[in-house]
Parts: C-alpha cells; sequence; structure tokens
C-alpha cells in the first residue's frame, strides 16, 4: 500500500490552537492561512508558549474579515485584518521584519486574558520573509512558523516515539498525541524515522523539499489540552534521537509548487532518497541557487 495523508493541521496564530483540515491550498511560504498572525512583545519579539505555556489554549478562527480568538475561558474577540499601510519591526528569533498592527484593542484584550503585555500583529506580506538562513534556496519565503514553511511528521516514527515513552513511564501512562509536534502534515504507511532520508516528495498534486530535520525545544512539553509542561517527550527523544546535541522530530518542508491543493487521503511519493543511516538532515542539501 502507498504511503497515505492522513492529517492536514494549520496553525492561523504562531503558539496558538490548531486546526484540522480536508484540504488545503499550498502557497510559496506554507499552507494558506497558516502562522500568519502572531503575539510580540513590546520590542516586536515574537512571544510563544514557550514563555507563555496558555497560548496553546487559546483558538483561532480564520474568518472573512479577519480572525476570532476564543480565550480559554471562552471569552470571544474578532479582530479585523489590519490597515497593511502600517507596519511596526518584529522578529522570530534571528529574523527581523515588518508586519501589521491589530490595534489597541485586540492587545488589551489579549494582554488581559493572557496576563502577559502582548500586541497582535499580522504579516500581510510573507513574501517579507526569507526562510532560515544557510538551507534552501534564495527565493524560499516563510510565514510566521519558526523557520520553513511546512512540518511533516509520520505516525510510525510518533509510535516507535511512544513505545520509548511508556517503557519508561509509571503504568497507566497515556501514549502522546501528535498534536504535541504541531506538524502541518501527518503521513502513515512508511518505516519508522524514514522521514529522515527523503529530499523530493509529492503529497497528491503537490512537491516538496525537504530541507532539515525538525530539532526539538521545550514546546513539545507543554500538553496541548492542560498547558502543563513535563519531561516529555524530550526525555525519551533524548536516548533515541540525539544528535549534534540536539533531538529530532519531523522534517522540514518547502513547497515547489504553489497553488497546488492537498487533500486528506492523498498518496504519498518519495521522489528522492538518500540511503538511511545518517540520521535527520542537518546539513544543508546543495540545492541554493
Amino acid at each position: 500500500m502507498p504511503a497515505t495523508l492522513t492529517a492536514i493541521h494549520r496553525y492561523p496564530v504562531k503558539s496558538f490552537r490548531g486546526e484540522s483540515l480536508e484540504t488545503a491550498e499550498v502557497e510559496a511560504q506554507g499552507l494558506a492561512g497558516d502562522r500568519r498572525w502572531m503575539l510580540v512583545d513590546a520590542s516586536g519579539t515574537t512571544v510563544t508558549a514557550r514563555e507563555v505555556n496558555r497560548l496553546v489554549l487559546v483558538r483561532p478562527e480564520i474568518t472573512t474579515t479577519g480572525l476570532r480568538i476564543t480565550a480559554p475561558g471562552g471569552q470571544v474577540l474578532d479582530v479585523e485584518a489590519p490597515d497593511p499601510t502600517e507596519q511596526v519591526p518584529v522578529s522570530v528569533f534571528s529574523s527581523s521584519f515588518t508586519a501589521a498592527p491589530a490595534g489597541p484593542a485586540a492587545d488589551a484584550w489579549l494582554s488581559r486574558e493572557l496576563g502577559v503585555d502582548v500586541r497582535l500583529v499580522l504579516l500581510d506580506d510573507p513574501q517579507r520573509r526569507p526562510t532560515s538562513p544557510g538551507y534552501g534556496r534564495t527565493g524560499d519565503r516563510v510565514s510566521l512558523a519558526d523557520g520553513y514553511p511546512l512540518l511533516l511528521a509520520t505516525e510510525e516514527s510518533l509510535a516507535a516515539l511512544n513505545d520509548e515513552v511508556l517503557a519508561a513511564a509509571p503504568t497507566g501512562r497515556e501514549p502522546l498525541p501528535m498534536a504535541r509536534f504541531r506538524p502541518n502534515v501527518v503521513v502513515r504507511g512508511v518505516a519508522p524515522w524514514a522521514e529522515d532520508d527523503w529530499r523530493v516528495l509529492r503529497i497528491g498534486e503537490a512537491i516538496f523539499r525537504a530541507v532539515k530535520g525538525c530539532a526539538r525545544c521545550v514546546l513539545t512539553t507543554i500538553d496541548p489540552d492542560t498547558a502543563v509542561r513535563e519531561k516529555e517527550p524530550v526525555a525519551s527523544l533524548a536516548r533515541l534521537r540525539r544528535w549534534d546535541g540536539k533531538t529530532w522530530f519531523g522534517v522540514n518542508l518547502v513547497p515547489d509548487t504553489p497553488g497546488a491543493t492537498i487533500r486528506v487521503g492523498d498518496e504519498v511519493e518519495v521522489l528522492e532518497a538518500v540511503e538511511p543511516g545518517e540520521g535527520p538532515l542537518r546539513k544543508p542539501v546543495a540545492t541554493a541557487h
């Protein structure tokens, strides 16, 4: 049986809860509507669930006029897409660019609900932000994801990781859900960790380049349903998947066919791969031009 796309996830606001989709349009910078909004502090630096764990409990919904945000307590805020002619400087890690501010009303509401001073901004033009330097091609672009347009994970790799997690855990522990890893696309029907070796793949009608494995951080240790932090999965990944002082799960993708549509149930075909044994993709692929 061929490998299959089993889930599509979009995250309208960086670090907020995700949405499960049946179909999605693939744009150059990622899935349409994925991580176009984010919170920043007074200096313009991105604020994520790494610092404010409660962000994973906030539910966003893209609307025809902008964004609807539902706080953990059920309070709702509707935000109109801001005027793109007004821009403020912002940054995501080492990447600096500009974004459109949503305005003081949205900022005050979110700051009150989250208990920390934040501002909401929209990346109205994703062409403004290149992917993380050193990987991929000169013209590659990304929205507000950490470094690359899409993240892929496989069900088999999660199952292998959960075998390790459960073996080291007290009886009664539940397996980790895929939501811990916040992938955009989930694949079933391959060997565990096969994605380490992929370099070009097709999902339905869309072609992607694999550009870098995903080094995992403390965000994966936050329960997406409670916002409580624990030691897993990083503790188990450190035993199973440690290279170069980091722990790895999933692979970052760059689309090569913007405008294509992917659908749950699509066939996944690996078009180019390397021999197994090197672990996750950690060095730049010689494709820059």
